[in-house]
């Protein structure tokens, strides 16, 4: 394994004026091309499979807008005025140490995996090791309070089911991190060149970050939001009730149905709960597994640490979320 480091981009040579079509003269062409053709959108629209398609898209950006801002924000300040002696004296010197720390601090961060993602970023530049980074990545959006009382209200009898996300979460987040630490390699995360924090006030390098995260999150974020979308009018309803009755393919299925639903961590629990053909196991899988891989995440995270990292980091985590959630599911539940 090489160092647990990370690589960033070379600087581009010096080139003139970018004459590329950008995103605002995207976004205007879009909106004269619904003005124009405004009546055959409508409509389309109006057919019962697009109005769940827009309904279910619409429902994934609302749940996860509100907490990208908040990572994006906290992002920002990590970057600008977080100077990196804090991280130094806040986490263990060893990597292995770090490890367990960094995913006990989701904790106190009440936000969602959309969110946690440009933090962790955030984190590595300023010298975190990726190891500690990516454990507080995984843990935060199930482990923080938010996503606890919202599962301890979506379970009101089963409150083993808190217990159970609580412990297979960290326990998730702190094997990944020393996963990496063991078999990581510096040249699978290759942030992007941030230009934007180089030079100027502090002030003015805060903004820069914060409509940079806001973009390159924010789209990853539509990518993935579409994807999940899709999924829900593809896949049949009445194959979830035959696969219940399989106790391994139930977990396996939930597990999958997490990944292509992409449900924000504050609300996965009671879309859990409504699942009651499926056992409580089955479904503390699908509560560990969503908040730690999911579509619009993997996309996300092929923005933000590069498409090798996304490739070779979402299934392992994948993997090592259903076996530690089954075993706690069987011990807990």
């Amino acid at each position: 394994m090489g160092a647990p480091g990370v690589r960033g981009e070379t600087p581009a040579a010096p080139r003139g004026p970018d004459r590329r079509i950008g995103s605002v003269e995207v976004l205007a062409g879009l909106l004269i091309l619904l003005f124009v053709f405004r009546e055959p959108v409508a409509r389309a629209l109006s057919a019962p499979r697009l109005q769940t398609w827009t309904t279910v898209f619409v429902s994934v950006l609302v749940q996860a807008v509100p907490f990208l801002v908040f990572g994006v924000l906290l992002s920002a300040v990590i970057a600008v005025f977080v100077p990196r002696s804090f991280w130094a004296r806040a986490l263990p010197r060893h990597p292995a140490l770090a490890v367990p720390v960094a995913s006990a601090a989701g904790v106190v961060l009440p936000g969602c995996e959309c969110g946690a993602v440009p933090i962790a970023g955030s984190l590595i530049r300023r010298g975190v090791t990726p190891a500690a980074a990516l454990a507080f990545l995984l843990a935060a959006p199930a482990i923080n309070p938010i996503v606890l009382t919202a599962t301890a209200v979506a379970f009101p009898d089963d409150p083993a089911m808190v217990l159970g996300r609580a412990v297979a979460s960290l326990l998730v987040a702190m094997v990944m991190g020393w996963l990496w630490l063991r078999l990581g390699r510096a040249d699978w995360i290759r942030l992007p060149r941030r230009p934007e924090l180089d030079g100027g006030s502090r002030g003015r390098a805060f903004w820069g970050a914060v409509r940079h995260d806001v973009t390159h999150a924010g789209g990853f974020l539509v990518i993935g939001a579409a994807a999940a979308a899709t999924i829900n009018v593809v896949v049949p309803e009445r194959w979830l009730q035959t696969l219940a009755d399989e106790p391994v393919l139930s977990v396996l299925a939930l597990a999958a149905l997490a990944v292509l639903l992409s449900l924000c961590s504050e609300a996965d629990a009671f879309v859990a709960a409504s699942l009651s053909q499926f056992s409580l196991t089955s479904r503390l899988v699908f509560l560990v597994v969503g908040p730690m891989v999911d579509l619009k995440l993997i996309s996300m995270q092929a923005g933000v640490f590069g498409r090798r990292f996304a490739l070779r980091f979402a299934p392992t985590t994948f993997a090592v979320a259903v076996v530690v959630a089954a075993a706690a599911g069987a011990v807990l539940l």
